[in-house]
């Protein structure tokens, strides 16, 4: 996803690709639109920088980016899930959040999951549709979907990916951008939420 600002050009630093925004910027990017990020605790990460991004010209502490599920983090608010409900490292862990700006011209939603497409992210797009349509949906769910659904997990993500797919095609509105964001390589030894204990001392995922 790359964004462009008018009449601006963009400010790399010397000797690297990342193009770095200011909080004015992304603020004037995202000026009235709703923003919605589904994915695990790679996506919640994304959602937790923009919204740090939408007030101050800063990314997330190593403290910030660990959190997991609290009841409110830079002025969002925990909706569902998280300290609210049970905190635990099961696929029906839950944990909605949501940033409003105080001046109601940005909001951002984001919805943890464990599975690509399942009966639950129906509600979620079942909310989707009766609520504000979304400008901008940014979406990845991989390793939980390869991991924790047994045997037949990976011909399963490709079924699941189809029907995520389609029935997004099925409920967004024609004027909102969705984005695949591509899973993060895994290291040597992998440690996470995502794994089952005994999964955790095995090679990584091929």
């Amino acid at each position: 996803m790359v964004f462009c600002l008018e009449n601006e050009e963009l400010r790399r630093p010397l000797g690297s690709t990342m193009v770095h925004f200011q909080a004015s910027e992304v603020q004037q990017l995202l000026h009235n639109k709703f923003v919605v990020i589904l994915g695990d605790s790679i996506q919640r990460a994304v959602y937790k920088d923009l919204v740090l991004l939408l007030q101050k010209d800063s990314l997330l502490t190593a403290a910030q980016l660990k959190a997991k599920g609290e009841l409110s983090f830079e002025q969002d608010q925990l909706v569902a899930g998280g300290q609210l409900g049970e905190l635990h490292n099961g696929t029906q862990y839950r944990e909605v959040r949501q940033f409003c700006s105080g001046s109601g011209h940005h909001l951002v939603r984001f919805y943890f999951l464990t599975r690509v497409y399942s009966e639950y992210l129906e509600g979620v797009l079942e909310e989707l549709t009766y609520g504000p349509a979304p400008d901008l949906v940014i979406i990845n769910s991989c390793l939980w979907d390869l991991s924790r659904y047994g045997r037949c997990s990976m011909e399963s993500y490709r079924e699941n990916l189809e029907r995520v797919f389609m029935r997004m095609d099925q409920v967004l509105p024609d004027s909102c951008l969705l984005v695949w964001n591509m899973a993060m390589p895994l290291g040597e030894r992998v440690t996470g939420g995502f794994l089952l204990p005994e999964a955790s001392d095995q090679s990584p995922l091929g």
